[in-house]
């Protein structure tokens, strides 16, 4: 097993709880994961342990919505985002632990950016390329970022934005492109080492944390206010991925 102190077993459960709420409820909720885990694991330990995270998570999201996915949608952005895994495999073995930590840190500020610029300049309403060459810029760019650092989920809301879904649908479309593309990079995390069979007992460890972190998402989709929830979390993550750059 990992070695772990008591801070970071509560980082990790906590990571859970909020990978569980990000699937299946408040997706901006995501966004700070992947720096946390980064600071309290080994950087490249950290990206095998959240993935097998994501993908218990996965399995609560794309049960509970499996009659919402607008899979024209999906399948528009899976040949590029698979392209992107492969891309994103290559840049991981040219990479060190050192190495890896600012440019998770970097990624998460960058969709951060992209986020603010959409907000700055019209909110949902802002006009985003729809065209094919949109589509595989960003299902490219989600699937390097998705293997390299598991911070995709930025990417999915840019897109799904600009599809203009209602709030099930939306939750629902990225629930199944991302349980597709997570059990993809499976086999490329495993002969890279990063997902272990002590990475996986740890994540079958935070089962109960997922389960209860899906509950509270599918219970909060409705109740919660996103837009002053995502402000809070997007300024800890951008606290966070400056931590992982100096």
């Amino acid at each position: 097993m990992l070695e772990l102190d008591l801070v970071s077993w509560a980082v990790v459960a906590l990571c859970a709880v909020m990978v569980g709420v990000a699937k299946t409820g408040i997706p901006g909720v995501g966004i700070l994961v992947v720096p946390l885990m980064a600071g309290v694991l080994p950087a490249r330990s950290s990206v095998g342990v959240l993935l097998g995270i994501l993908i218990l998570a996965d399995l609560f999201a794309a049960g509970y919505y499996r009659r919402h996915a607008r899979w024209g949608h999906m399948f528009r952005l899976l040949p590029a985002a698979l392209v992107g895994v492969v891309a994103g495999y290559f840049g991981l073995k040219l990479v060190s632990d050192e190495q890896l930590k600012p440019i998770i840190g970097g990624v998460v500020l960058a969709m951060l950016a992209v986020n603010y610029w959409r907000s700055r300049t019209g909110g949902e309403n802002t006009s985003i390329p729809t065209q094919w060459w949109f589509m595989a810029g960003i299902g490219f760019l989600a699937g390097v970022t998705t293997m390299m650092a598991n911070a995709a989920g930025p990417v999915m809301i840019i897109y799904l934005l600009a599809m203009r879904l209602p709030k099930v649908e939306f939750v629902g479309t990225a629930a199944w492109f991302f349980f597709i593309i997570n059990w993809v990079k499976v086999p490329f995390s495993a002969n890279l080492e990063l997902m272990t069979a002590e990475s996986v007992k740890l994540d079958l460890m935070m089962l109960p944390f997922i389960a209860a972190g899906a509950i509270a998402g599918i219970l909060a989709l409705k109740r919660i206010p996103q837009k002053a929830f995502k402000v809070v979390v997007q300024i800890l993550a951008v606290a966070a991925s400056i931590k992982l750059l100096f």
